[in-house]
């Protein structure tokens, strides 16, 4: 077996079983599950009418490098939400199975095996990001977000001798867990340190159209607006948060010609290309912004209702649908809030790794906003009854 796959540390849902093994929840509650990101809005008829009409697509191949008609509509749909000349959609755009797998994928696919590189990820983050660079034999190094500078990642941190060793840094905004939105100054900062030391960005923005106030500021738009074109930038993004369908397994990496021809290469190897089905209800999906307005303002509801119930304490996230909730023992207040409200959520703890004696995620709850209305609300409700609640022993 390869022997790096004992470097990867076990999945959050798989420690969070743990943690609530034996726990027992009160009887005459319903169970209600905030603990995993998965997008539960009914997905848009744009997106399951194509897919019933096109059953016959079953019977092909699908392209890897996409349909032209899909790469056409994504490169438009980039141009305009980002208000940037639309890329080329054969040399800077392809479809990938989510951004999930292609965040993993354009790691093999943009290290060398033979050198010890570094991997910057931030801190706590998406568990893809530090399996991709261990797989990849690489290191990752854990930037921290703190709370001072708005959960996001704090370079300065990164320390002299790694810099010139890093050839890959991943960076997402809308954050996961913390719903932290980068500025044009801030992807600023991140392209000046990619160009002084010639590595990778590898932006992973799947939710980027779930905000609270405007939209936020792109990485393929920051890059042409700070005047350096794409050069060694990658946007990932996908369907499953934007159009409620984490089951199609629909995304895009575009942006720098010279990293996607490679990594269309590398897929051509991997197996990886959404069905020619999937491929034709993608151009349909990004062809339509009506739905995503709807679904939207959704989550803005959620989080009207959680400032209410927990009053101006509350930090209601910039992007993305968590709730990013400061408690006193993140493990133990989780396991609480399954036992005596039968509500699910997700230590922050799991989230992160310990760097110099201190875990970023430590203290904190994510809380995912992802149900109906109604069980987003009775589910607040009882985490805010529960933590108002005093411990007793």
């Amino acid at each position: 077996m390869n022997p790096l796959l004992d470097l990867l540390h076990p999945y959050p849902f798989e420690r969070l079983r743990v943690l609530l093994e034996g726990a027992r929840p009160p009887e005459g509650l319903r169970p209600l599950n905030l603990g995993i990101g998965e997008p539960q809005h009914p997905t848009p008829p744009v997106i399951a009418d194509s897919l019933v009409q096109n059953l016959h697509l079953l019977g092909k191949y699908p392209p890897t490098a996409g349909t032209v008609e899909l790469r056409s509509a994504i490169s438009e749909w980039i141009g305009r939400r980002y208000a940037i000349p639309c890329p080329d959609p054969i040399d800077q755009v392809i479809p990938v199975a989510g951004t999930r797998e292609a965040l993993f994928a354009l790691a093999q696919a943009v290290l060398d095996p033979a050198e010890r590189a570094a991997v910057l990820l931030p801190n706590p983050f998406y568990q893809i990001y530090e399996g991709a660079a261990l797989l990849a034999g690489a290191e990752p190094v854990y930037v921290p977000t703190p709370k001072e500078q708005g959960y996001l990642p704090d370079w300065g941190a990164v320390s002299a001798e790694i810099w010139p060793r890093v050839k890959l840094a991943f960076v997402c905004s809308p954050g996961n867990p913390t719903g932290a939105v980068m500025t044009l100054e801030d992807w600023k900062r991140v392209f000046e340190l990619a160009d002084r030391y010639g590595f990778v960005v590898a932006a992973d923005e799947c939710y980027s159209e779930i905000y609270n106030g405007d939209p936020p500021c792109g990485s393929l738009q920051a890059s042409i607006a700070l005047g350096r074109g794409l050069e060694r930038v990658v946007s990932l993004n996908s369907l499953s948060k934007r159009s409620s369908a984490p089951g199609l397994r629909s995304g895009f990496a575009a942006g720098d010609a010279d990293i996607i021809k490679p990594f269309l290469l590398y897929r051509t190897y991997h197996g990886a290309a959404p069905s020619s089905l999937t491929q034709v209800a993608s151009v349909e999906a990004w062809q339509d912004e009506t739905h995503v307005v709807e679904n939207r303002e959704k989550y803005r509801e959620k989080f009207r209702i959680a400032a209410e119930l927990f009053g101006p304490g509350l930090q209601i996230p910039s992007g993305g649908f968590f709730l990013w909730l400061p408690v006193p023992n993140d493990e133990q207040q989780a396991r609480r809030l399954f036992e005596q409200a039968w509500v699910t959520t997700l230590p922050g703890t799991y989230l992160g790794r310990e760097v110099n004696g201190k875990n970023p995620g430590q203290g904190y709850l994510r809380v995912a906003l992802v149900p109906d209305l109604d069980v987003c609300r009775e589910a607040l409700i009882r985490i805010r009854e529960t933590l108002e609640t005093p411990t007793i022993g």
